[in-house]
C-alpha cells in the first residue's frame, strides 16, 4: 500500500461518474491561513489521506501521523488501522487539535506501518 496524496481540505465530497467509477471532490484544500483570533491559536483541521492498495498486497496496514511544531517537537499524533480492499482506493480523515503558540508551521508527517513518510505543512500567518 502506498500513500498517494495527504492534504489539509475543508470539505470532501463523492459522486458517481460514468461507469463503476467514483469522483472525490476536494474543497478548501490549504498549506496556510490566516488567524482571525489572536495567539496562542488552536484549531482542528482535516487531513485527508488517499492510500492505493496493489492487487497482490495484503491491504492491511498502520496509519500513523505526527504533528511536529518548527522545533521539531511533536505536538500531536494519531495511529488507527487502516484496511483497502487489494486493486483499490481509500482514504481516512484524521483530525488532531493542533496550537499555535506563535505563526509558523506545523508538518503532519504521515506513513503506512514503516513505509516512507509523506509531508505536509499547515502555516498560521497573521491576518492583515
Amino acid at each position: 500500500m502506498q500513500i498517494l496524496a495527504a492534504l489539509f481540505i475543508d470539505t470532501i465530497d463523492f459522486r458517481q461518474a460514468e461507469g463503476p467509477s467514483t469522483r472525490i471532490d476536494l474543497g478548501g484544500v490549504q498549506f496556510s491561513f490566516a488567524s482571525a483570533d489572536p495567539l496562542p491559536v488552536s484549531l482542528t483541521p482535516h487531513l485527508v489521506i488517499l492510500v492505493s492498495c496493489g492487487n497482490d498486497e495484503p491491504g492491511n496496514a498502520a496509519l500513523v501521523v505526527t504533528f511536529f511544531d518548527e522545533a521539531g517537537t511533536e505536538v500531536a499524533r494519531s495511529a488507527q488501522p487502516f484496511q483497502v480492499e487489494p486493486g483499490k482506493f481509500g482514504y481516512r480523515l484524521v483530525r488532531a487539535e493542533l496550537r499555535w503558540e506563535s505563526y509558523g508551521t506545523i508538518r503532519a508527517h504521515c506513513r503506512l506501518d514503516e513505509g516512507p513518510e509523506t509531508v505536509v505543512p499547515l502555516t498560521l500567518l497573521p491576518s492583515t
